[in-house]
Order: structure tokens, then C-alpha cells, then sequence
């Protein structure tokens, strides 16, 4: 992945602390991670559990399963694309008196 510089001061156009958001677009990013490795150990999980009678089909299915994960785009980048398109919303939680 070739590193890009971000331009802070287009996170602080709109409403907000810019450095906020650069947490909000980390802990988004994490979340993008998390439930793109839940669905790919979902779609290989099918796998498991299969015999060796095929196994060549089996392993060229999953290396195609695992590529195509590969090429989507990193979960940072999709966070904050999530974030300059304003896709991403976030709120304080409530302090208890």
C-alpha cells in the first residue's frame, strides 16, 4: 500500500476537532478490519471439514476467496474516505452525575 499524505485541514472544514476525527477514523477503521476478517473466516470455514479427495479444487477456491479480500481497499483508506465523504457520524456518550 503506497502512503499517502492526508491533508488535515479538509477534516477540519465541517464541524469538529480534526484530531477527534482521527480517532473516530481509527476506531472506524478497526471496525472495518474486524468485520472484514469475520467474513472471510466465514467463506474458509466452508472449507473445513472437507476430505483430500479434491483438495486441489479446494485450495485454488480459497487462494481466490483470499485474493479478492486482498485487493479491497485497506481498512484505513475506506475509514477516511468513510470520513471526507461524511458517511461516518459519531456522538460523546452521556456523563453520569
Amino acid at each position: 500500500m503506497p502512503i499517502r499524505t492526508l491533508d488535515l485541514e479538509k477534516l477540519g472544514e465541517k464541524k469538529g476537532n480534526k484530531y477527534e476525527k482521527i480517532v473516530v477514523m481509527s476506531k472506524r477503521a478497526r471496525q472495518v478490519a474486524a468485520q472484514e476478517k469475520l467474513e472471510l473466516d466465514e467463506k474458509l470455514k466452508y472449507f473445513e471439514g472437507f476430505e483430500d479427495e479434491d483438495e486441489f479444487t479446494f485450495n485454488e477456491e480459497q487462494e481466490r476467496i483470499s485474493k479478492a479480500f486482498e485487493q479491497l481497499p485497506h481498512a484505513t483508506q475506506r475509514s477516511v474516505n468513510e470520513m471526507l465523504e461524511g458517511k461516518v457520524t459519531y456522538r460523546y456518550p452521556k456523563e453520569e452525575i
